[in-house]
C-alpha cells in the first residue's frame, strides 16, 4: 500500500477504537488510546493511536492530534522505563508498506530495549494473554501514579 489512498474505517485499530475488538488498554482519554501490542518485539511493546483522526500516516494527521499522541507516547515511555527498567526505549512510526507499516491507521510504537536481548520480529509470535494481562495491570498502576 502506498502513502496515498483512502482511510479504511474497518482497519483493526478503528475497530479497537469503536470497541468492536478488545485490547489490553494502558491509557485512554477522549483523543488517544494506548495499548499493549499482541505481537510484541520486546516485553512491554505498546502502541499509541489517535482516536479522532482518520489518518493513515503522519502525512495525513493534523498537528493538534499528533501533539496529543506524542504527549501520551512520552508519558507511556516514562511509565515503561520506570516499571520495566529497560536499558533503552525505542519510539517508531512507519509510513506506507515499503516502510514497514502493516495497519493503516497512524500509530506510534513504544518498544522497551533490554541489554542482551535482540529486537524480535514483529508479528512473528503472539504474546501469552496471561503475561499481557499481568503487564497491563503493572503499567496501568504505574500510569495512574
Amino acid at each position: 500500500m502506498s502513502l496515498h489512498g483512502t482511510y479504511d474505517s474497518q482497519n483493526i485499530f478503528a475497530q479497537i477504537i469503536r470497541g468492536d475488538l478488545p485490547c489490553y488498554t494502558l491509557y485512554e482519554d477522549d483523543d488517544v488510546l494506548a495499548f499493549l501490542d499482541l505481537f510484541p518485539q520486546s516485553r512491554g511493546h505498546s502502541l499509541v493511536i489517535p482516536k479522532r483522526a482518520a489518518a493513515r500516516n503522519i502525512l495525513e494527521i493534523d498537528e493538534a492530534s499528533l501533539a496529543k499522541v506524542m504527549a501520551v507516547v512520552k508519558k507511556l515511555a516514562q511509565a515503561i522505563v520506570d516499571e520495566l527498567q529497560p536499558a533503552g526505549v525505542q519510539v517508531a512510526q512507519f509510513n506506507g508498506a515499503p516502510a514497514g507499516q502493516t495497519v493503516f491507521h497512524i500509530h506510534m510504537h513504544v518498544i522497551p530495549r533490554f541489554d542482551g536481548e535482540g529486537l524480535g520480529i514483529h508479528a512473528a509470535s503472539k504474546a501469552d494473554p496471561a503475561e499481557l494481562e499481568a503487564l497491563q495491570a503493572r503499567l496501568v498502576k504505574r500510569l495512574q501514579g
